[in-house]
This record gives structure tokens, C-alpha cells and sequence, in this order.
């Protein structure tokens, strides 16, 4: 049964979306999970490889992206242990009537090279200090899409990034995700540069935690 017992001394928090209707609440602290009204959000599993693989590239169709097309990649999610769960990020995945239509992660910014060099693959270990993660792989199935499932997972990573304690949020993503930047921009995000990689405008954005 999940039950919403935190550490000592800390209560789950709640969190309201701006309309007000539907409320994200900290069901579970470790392994982390969430609610947001049909929505259950929960740290990956294994099992779920295939399924948010597949997600991740329906995404990227949507917008007429696909991986190694010099933008986007995808060697990550055959090391998700590696790089999201056991080095200081995380990674979840949302679940309605039964199968899995969310996901989205955190990864720290030193552990893949930047701008086009990890389009192409790279993973190497990071330092001991944590200062910026990466906010990644945000994903809502089409179908699902405009039900606030985006905004549910962008509080959960941006709670889980303070839990660990990280100054900096990052992210990026291209000029043909309008959605996603204008989600991100909500939250109070940032640009901070654009670089042109394979034809397309990568945007960045971050937000100060601290």
C-alpha cells in the first residue's frame, strides 16, 4: 500500500496545478511515487524498457524527429540503471488504466557530453559534487496529451532535484517542440542559448533551484 510517510519531520507535499482541479500528491518516498488524479507516476523498472523506448520515439515522430537523426538519440535508455538510477538522477514513468503513457527523467549534466557530441553517443563518469542535472526525455503519449500529465512530471523531477540536493535544473529541447518549451517556461524556465544541429534550432533553458 503507498502511503504518503516521509522522513522524519516532512509531510508530502501537495501540489496544486494552475486551474486548481487536479492536485499532484507525494504517495511514497522511496521508491518515490506520486498521484495526479487517474495518473500514477512511479520510478522505472526493467520491465518497462521496451514500452518507454517505444514512447520516447512516438514522441519524436510527432514532430517529425527520429533518433540519429543528428539531434536526438537514444543509446541512454539501454543504460538506464547506469546513468539515471544509480548516479544521483532518476527516472519515472506515468501510468493510466493500466499502461504506461508518461515518462520523463533526470540525468546529471556531467555524465553525457553536451550539444551535438551526445547526439552520437557518450557516457562517462561524473565528479563527486552535484550542481546542475538535466531535466530529459519528457514524454505524454499523444493520446493523453493537454490532461496536465506534463505538468504533473515536471513538479516530481523538479522535487526529486532538490531532494538530491542540486542547484541547477537544465534541459533542452528544438524550435519544432513548441509545446515543450511553453510547459517548461510555465515552470519558470529560462533560455540560454540556441545552437543550430542538423538543420534544426536546439533550444536550452534552466531554472535556479537555489
Amino acid at each position: 500500500m503507498a502511503t504518503a510517510d516521509g522522513p522524519p519531520g516532512h509531510d508530502a507535499p501537495k501540489h496544486d496545478d494552475p486551474a486548481g482541479a487536479r492536485t499532484l500528491v507525494r504517495l511514497q518516498w522511496e521508491p518515490p511515487e506520486w498521484g495526479y488524479a487517474e495518473l500514477r507516476l512511479r520510478r522505472y523498472r526493467p520491465s518497462d524498457h521496451a514500452t518507454v523506448l517505444a514512447l520516447h520515439r512516438e514522441g519524436l515522430a510527432q514532430v517529425g524527429l527520429r533518433p540519429g537523426d543528428g539531434v536526438y538519440y537514444d543509446h541512454d535508455f539501454f543504460r538506464m540503471e547506469d546513468i539515471y538510477l544509480r548516479n544521483d538522477g532518476e527516472f519515472l514513468v506515468g501510468e493510466a488504466d493500466g499502461r504506461i503513457v508518461a515518462m520523463g527523467g533526470l540525468r546529471r549534466a556531467d555524465l553525457v557530453p553536451g550539444g551535438s557530441a551526445r547526439a552520437y553517443g557518450g557516457f562517462a563518469l561524473g565528479t563527486p559534487a552535484l550542481d546542475a542535472v538535466e531535466m530529459v526525455r519528457l514524454r505524454v503519449r499523444p493520446s493523453v496529451q493537454r490532461r496536465g500529465y506534463g505538468t504533473a512530471l515536471v513538479r516530481a523531477l523538479e522535487g526529486r532535484a532538490r531532494e538530491y540536493g542540486y542547484r541547477v535544473l537544465r534541459a533542452d529541447t528544438t524550435e519544432l517542440q513548441e509545446p515543450a518549451l511553453t510547459l517548461y517556461r510555465k515552470h519558470g524556465w529560462t533560455e540560454t542559448r540556441r545552437e543550430t544541429i542538423g538543420g534544426i534550432a536546439n533550444i536550452y533553458i534552466e531554472k535556479r533551484l537555489g
